[in-house]
C-alpha cells in the first residue's frame, strides 16, 4: 500500500502542474508542500469540473464521519487507499468516485513500509531530478445536511504488487499515470464514465524512472543505505 507521501516544492512537480494545465504564477506556492505527509492529514489533489482543472486541499482518507459540525477521517475503515479489484464492486467505497470524481495527486514521492514494528522496513521512492509524479486518485465531496458545510477526501488506487517493488513491499504498489501520452487527460475527463478503457491502468506498471532508498523512519527519513534506480516498464 501506499502509507505516506513526498511533496516538496521542486522544478518538476511545478513542471507537472503545467502538464496538468494548472497556471503558477512565479512565487506562489499552489500545493501543500511537506516531505512527510501521512495518511489522513491534508492533501493537494488535481480535479476537473467540466473543462476546468484546479486545485483543491482534500482529506487523505476517502470515508469521512461527521465529529460535531465537521468531518474526520472515518477510522474504522482504511480508506487511504482504494484496491483496483474494489473500483468495480457496486457497494465499495470507491465505486462511484471511479465513475464520476477521478483525480490526481501530484506528489514528489512515496513510501513504503515492509513489515510491522520492530521488523518495519522503511523505502521512499521518488521520481528522477526534474521530474514529479501523478498519482492516480478518487476523491469524493461530503455535505453536513445541517449546516451545509463541505469537506473534500481522496484516495490513492493500489494495484497488485509490481515485481520491481517487491522487495521493499509485498502487497501493493500505486497507481502511478503516464505523463507521456493522454492518460491524464482521460482519467481527469468527467465525461468518461465508460470506466473500461482504464483496464490496462489496473496492471502493476512503473510508466517512469524511479529512485528509492531505505530510511531510518518516516518522520525523520534520514538514509540508511545506498539509493538505487528502478528503471520504467517498456
Amino acid at each position: 500500500m501506499c502509507g505516506r507521501l513526498n511533496v516538496t516544492d521542486t522544478p518538476g512537480v511545478i513542471d507537472l502542474l503545467g502538464t496538468l494545465g494548472i497556471p503558477i504564477d512565479v512565487g506562489q506556492k499552489p500545493l501543500r508542500f511537506e516531505r512527510f505527509i501521512r495518511a489522513g492529514s491534508e492533501v493537494s489533489i488535481v480535479r476537473q469540473m467540466a473543462q476546468q482543472r484546479y486545485i483543491a486541499n482534500a482529506s487523505w482518507w476517502l470515508l469521512q464521519t461527521l465529529n460535531g459540525d465537521s468531518f474526520k477521517p472515518d477510522f474504522k475503515w482504511a480508506s487511504f487507499n482504494t484496491r483496483y479489484d474494489k473500483l468495480n464492486k457496486p457497494q465499495s467505497a470507491g465505486y462511484e468516485a471511479f465513475r464520476q470524481s477521478r483525480c490526481v495527486i501530484p506528489v514528489s514521492g512515496f513510501g513504503e513500509t515492509e513489515g510491522k514494528g520492530r521488523d518495519a522496513k522503511y523505502t521512499d521512492f521518488k521520481a528522477i531530478k526534474g521530474e514529479a509524479i501523478a498519482l492516480g486518485g478518487l476523491c469524493r465531496e461530503w455535505v453536513n445536511s445541517t449546516t451545509g458545510e463541505t469537506a473534500l477526501s481522496c484516495s490513492v488506487i493500489t494495484l497488485p504488487p509490481h515485481e520491481k517493488l517487491m522487495p521493499y513491499h509485498t502487497k501493493a504498489s500505486p497507481l502511478i499515470l503516464s505523463q507521456d501520452d493522454d492518460t491524464i487527460d482521460m482519467w481527469l475527463d468527467p465525461n468518461l464514465k465508460d470506466v473500461s478503457v482504464f483496464a490496462d491502468l489496473l496492471k502493476p506498471n512503473i510508466p517512469q524512472r524511479l529512485v528509492g532508498c531505505r530510511i531510518d523512519k518516516p518522520a525523520t527519513h534520514k538514509p540508511i543505505d545506498e539509493v538505487f534506480k528502478i528503471e520504467a516498464d517498456t
